[in-house]
């Protein structure tokens, strides 16, 4: 291997001692042959012409480096990002030069003048601490990245300026936001800070996308996700469209449950045949996602809920589709439908049956009460008795024809989203405060929800001014704050690392709640009763393949419920002992945690949980709901692993980006690894299924899980994994990903 002086490489950057630097530190890395600094010579030369700057040359070295990596040589990838940060840094020392600015605590102070940082900071901090935070900066945590999670992080979440210039490295970022995650720790704040920042910078723990991105900014909107229950009256309709509006302002996701509206046809104020349907609604939430978008960044996300007895439901059904009457599309919503148990039943056991829609207004104007209110036997209960009654109308439409509709628009769009309601509401662990109608935008949330009620609507007078007063009743506006634990990147062996890294996220995501800017007062006095949080993972695949188990396979299933069950007690755990420190949710009395119900209904009856129940009992617990798996789509990037709980799509790929080629790489690939990572759509998803019922025990909420399906699965077929994943106990599916068909991402969830 020749010599850094000897190489015609060293002479394109003269004098810049960094480049030789940074060869030295690669080729000591770097050791094998199919890393040798001459063949990156080699291809940089192949796109260089004299006369270009310094910047244009390193730009030029990093597409070698990109083009470099393959299936067989993936740590190219790892030294473009060592030559990316090279750039970056190189520019941002310069403004750092410009704007004469020393140190850390410099910084801050800058950027608080320059509105780009939050002041609450400076108002919560010494500079004597931030001076000392500024030695817990550790600069070879910045080796960690791969290229494409460090291109995202320095393009989508560190602070620039409004000409788009660079303020903040990587380290500097996670230490603010550890900072932001720490002021309200009272007792040993510094020491919180130190922890926050390290699960962070190592990359064993993501926050979610709102809040790396605003965590110690002025408006610090952290949370992703949203649900509102939507009211079948015409103010409350726009209320909870404004609700979404301010939401996607802000970058939440919003999950809407639109099955107490009345349905098309149905009667106002006696007056039959006037009611327009849920359709004309939905259609208004997708045009609020178009013209109120996420920051500048990207539209707004919704995704709309209805049950599948709900008379609208051939139409919902068809909303994304291609074909049929345009009046009735909403292409930017993302439907979902809410299964009974009682259905699945039928489609097992009697598919040539019928199945019977009705309107929930109807309903309630003839029985006395809301069917969707209840669920499991005395849903049934309900729902025959209101087939048997002559009063209300009926669409009657054979089952096996609805289960197309779903199975038709789920392999054409992605979509309808799935939430088996009983599932849910059975083991939800504030039962005892209401039911939960439907899900959020990435499927993994489930709480107690009910609609905003207004009270009265009255003239006053304040200030000598006429102004009119709407009082409202808050109802349960849902909002959850996200993390993941990023299963490839913890030793997931070592039970003591487990059970701190959850204890100090806990920790994080509970201090979050306190923390937020909320963007309605709705979701402000909801989440300070239940105080949710929503943990979950990312890297699945990546821990399973480091492990050497296959995805089909027992030892799959045995592996993940010995891992999710640690996960699980070192949650709990780590919320009874906040309870006992600050205090319990609002609604903790008569709760499955207080009474112990939550641990029977799961089966945790030896003697460890047996212990942890009673410690719950005696000291409480700080979160109504803990776990939550979201898709972690674009955090997984930054942090080097696989996206949430899914098999990866491919072991390697260049992506075209805006700014060039884009490498995607499973993550440690390797000849050990390479057989372990197959490709989603040829797993028999059975296995995946039956893996999201072992982990579902151990989530209290529910799981962001795709299918992945190939042009040979029939209607059987697919219908057969929708049975078996009710069966299992899985609560929601998200996407349907057939092989043929693009699906768009969700950012809000992302954790």
């Amino acid at each position: 291997m020749k010599r850094n002086e000897e190489r015609k490489l060293i002479n394109v950057f003269p004098g810049v001692v960094e480049i030789e630097e940074l060869f030295s530190c690669i080729e000591k890395e770097f050791t094998e042959d199919e890393y040798a600094i001459s063949l990156l010579e080699e291809k940089f030369f192949t796109f260089y012409k004299s006369g270009i700057s310094e910047e244009e040359k390193l730009a030029l070295l990093i597409q070698a480096a990109i083009e470099l990596t393959t299936q067989e040589a993936p740590k190219w990838e790892m030294i473009a990002a060592r030559i990316l940060f090279l750039s970056f840094m190189r520019k941002l020392n310069e403004t750092m030069r410009e704007y004469e600015i020393k140190s850390f605590y410099e910084k801050i102070v800058f950027l608080t003048k320059e509105g780009l940082y939050g002041k609450y900071i400076l108002e919560t901090y010494t500079k004597e601490e931030i001076d000392d935070f500024e030695k817990y900066l550790d600069l070879d945590r910045n080796k960690l990245f791969n290229y494409s999670g460090l291109e995202l992080l320095l393009s989508r979440y560190i602070i620039r300026n409004g000409k788009g210039v660079a303020f903040e490295t990587p380290q500097e970022m996670f230490l603010g936001i550890a900072m932001h995650l720490a002021m309200k720790e009272e007792k040993n704040r510094t020491l919180w800070v130190e922890r926050f920042y390290d699960m962070l910078s190592t990359l064993k723990v993501t926050m979610a996308t709102p809040t790396l991105s605003n965590a110690r900014k002025p408006y610090h909107q952290l949370s992703s996700c949203f649900i509102d229950t939507v009211p079948d009256s015409l103010n409350g309709i726009y209320r909870s469209i404004e609700n979404f509006a301010k939401v996607s302002k802000f970058g939440g996701g919003m999950g809407m449950y639109f099955g107490k509206v009345r349905a098309s046809g149905s009667s106002i104020r006696g007056f039959q045949g006037a009611a327009g349907g849920v359709i004309r609604w939905i259609r208004l939430a997708n045009d609020t996602a178009v013209a109120v978008d996420q920051l500048g960044v990207r539209q707004g996300a919704v995704a709309v809920y209805l049950d599948v007895w709900h008379k609208d439901l051939p139409e919902f059904l068809k909303l994304r589709t291609n074909n049929g009457d345009d009046r009735m599309k909403a292409h930017d919503v993302f439907p979902a439908v809410c299964y009974p148990d009682y259905f699945w039943e039928e489609a097992r056991d009697n598919l040539e049956g019928d199945w019977y829609l009705m309107c929930p207004h109807e309903i309630f104007s003839v029985k006395g009460y809301a069917l969707e209110d209840s669920f499991g036997d005395e849903w049934k209960e309900k729902y025959l008795e209101c087939v048997a009654d002559e009063r209300i109308e009926k669409r009657i439409i054979p089952i096996k024809d609805i289960i197309r509709l779903i199975i038709k628009s789920a392999v054409e769009t992605g979509t309808p989203f799935t939430f088996n309601r009983d599932h849910v509401n059975r083991a939800n662990p504030n039962g005892h405060r209401g039911i939960i109608y439907c899900s959020n935008l990435c499927t993994e949330i489930a709480q107690n929800m009910s609609e905003i009620e207004e009270v009265e609507e009255r003239i006053e007078t304040v200030d000598g001014e006429t102004v009119i007063v709407t009082v409202t009743k808050p109802g349960e506006f849902v909002v959850c704050n996200l993390a993941s634990l990023s299963l490839g990147k913890l030793d997931v062996e070592d039970e003591q690392e487990v059970s701190e890294i959850t204890s100090y996220v806990v920790r994080a995501l509970d201090n979050v709640i306190d923390l937020n800017f909320f963007p309605v007062p709705y979701a402000k006095i909801n989440n300070e009763k239940y105080r949710p949080i929503g943990l979950g993972v990312s890297g699945y695949h990546h821990m399973l393949a480091k492990h050497g188990i296959a995805w089909e396979s027992e030892k799959h299933l045995e592996f993940v419920e010995k891992i999710f069950s640690r996960i699980h007690y070192a949650a709990i755990e780590a919320s009874s002992n906040l309870a006992k420190e600050k205090g319990s949710y609002h609604y903790f009395e008569k709760s499955d945690w207080q009474t112990g119900e939550y641990f029977e209904k799961r089966g945790l009856t030896d003697e460890k949980w047996s212990q942890l129940r009673q410690k719950v009992e005696v000291q409480g617990l700080r979160n109504a709901y803990l776990l939550a798996a979201a898709p972690t789509s674009s955090t997984s990037i930054i942090s080097g692993t696989t996206a949430g709980l899914d098999p990866i799509m491919n072991r390697y790929f260049l992506e075209e980006k805006k700014n060039g080629l884009m490498p995607r790489v499973a993550p440690e690939l390797s000849l050990e690894t390479y057989w372990l990572y197959k490709n989603a759509h040829y797993i028999d998803q059975s296995w995946s299924i039956r893996a999201c019922g072992v982990r579902q025990r151990h989530i209290d909420q529910a799981q962001s899980m795709n299918l992945y399906i190939t042009n040979e699965y029939t209607f059987r077929k697919v219908l057969d994994l929708y049975i078996l994943a009710w069966e299992k106990g899985v609560k929601t599916i998200y996407y349907i990903r057939s092989k043929s068909l693009e699906i768009e991402e969700c950012e809000s969830c992302s954790s």
